[in-house]
């Protein structure tokens, strides 16, 4: 098997790009001169509420600027770096490290063809190809390859905009191109979440449809710090703190009278 390689010898683009040694070493943004929308600010406050470290919230910080600017782009991480008080360095690091998000223009509509053993083996990469053919003309849509997508039961599947989808059947790829393109729900009867399930109270086969257009802004309704008391289940009534158990055995000398 022929492992692609790029000019380097490696097979991952860009791990030498040179440093611009010349460039004043990184600041964090004044708040001052960089606008962030309310929005976003309020979302990323709100991830960094929950961590000890703030930057442990970087990866949902980026994420959420993502949905806001379609990509990782400078103003976007230049954004996030002013509400964290981070470097955009440090965050550019943490953006060019997950796939998820993008630090280059892309299509919005994100369709993902899981490629890994169990889609291979029932022709998932035939299923990428040929859906890389049918949308290669609309620069909205960005169609990959990902390695898994968790879904081996319904192999080979996709992911379109988060939607879980398949099996897919040859003769389907046409119809759900043209549902990406029109922004349509994606082979509605194929979709994850319209399955059945063994427990007949899991899924009342009532859903509202999902809407497959980029919201314009983030509309986060704040969450309330109000504790929410525990509710009695048919695995008996909740647990009030921690309660009290026996005491662990004390580990004891062995004795040799015990071996005669």
């Amino acid at each position: 098997m022929t492992v692609p390689r790029f000019g380097h010898g490696s097979r991952v683009p860009g791990w030498d790009d040179a440093v611009d040694l010349t460039k004043d070493p990184a600041t964090l943004p004044d708040p001052a001169t960089t606008p962030v929308p309310a929005d976003l600010r309020a979302e990323i406050e709100r991830h960094m509420a929950k961590y000890p470290d703030r930057r442990s919230a970087a990866i949902p910080a980026l994420a959420a600027a993502q949905r806001v600017h379609g990509w990782c782009s400078p103003e976007a991480v230049e954004q996030v770096a002013c509400v964290m008080r981070l470097t955009p360095a440090y965050l550019l690091a943490v953006a060019s490290f997950y796939d998820m998000l993008d630090t280059r223009p892309v299509g919005h509509r994100r369709v993902y063809v899981c490629t890994n053993i169990s889609c291979s083996l029932c022709g998932g990469r035939e299923l990428l190809g040929r859906l890389q053919a049918e949308l290669a003309d609309d620069p909205d849509v960005q169609v990959r390859g990902f390695e898994c997508l968790g879904a081996c039961d319904i192999a080979p599947m996709a992911s379109i905009d988060g939607v879980y989808v398949g099996p897919i059947e040859d003769g389907e790829v046409a119809e759900l191109a043209r549902q990406v393109r029109d922004g349509e729900e994606p082979l509605p009867d194929k979709q994850l979440l319209r399955r059945p399930s063994a427990d007949p109270h899991a899924n009342t086969r009532e859903w509202t449809p999902q809407s497959f257009a980029p919201p314009a802004k983030l509309e986060r309704a704040t969450p309330s710090n109000d504790p929410v008391p525990p509710e009695p289940s048919s695995f008996g009534a909740p647990m009030e703190g921690d309660a009290a158990g026996p005491s662990a055995p004390i580990e004891q000398a062995p004795n040799p009278e015990d071996d005669a």
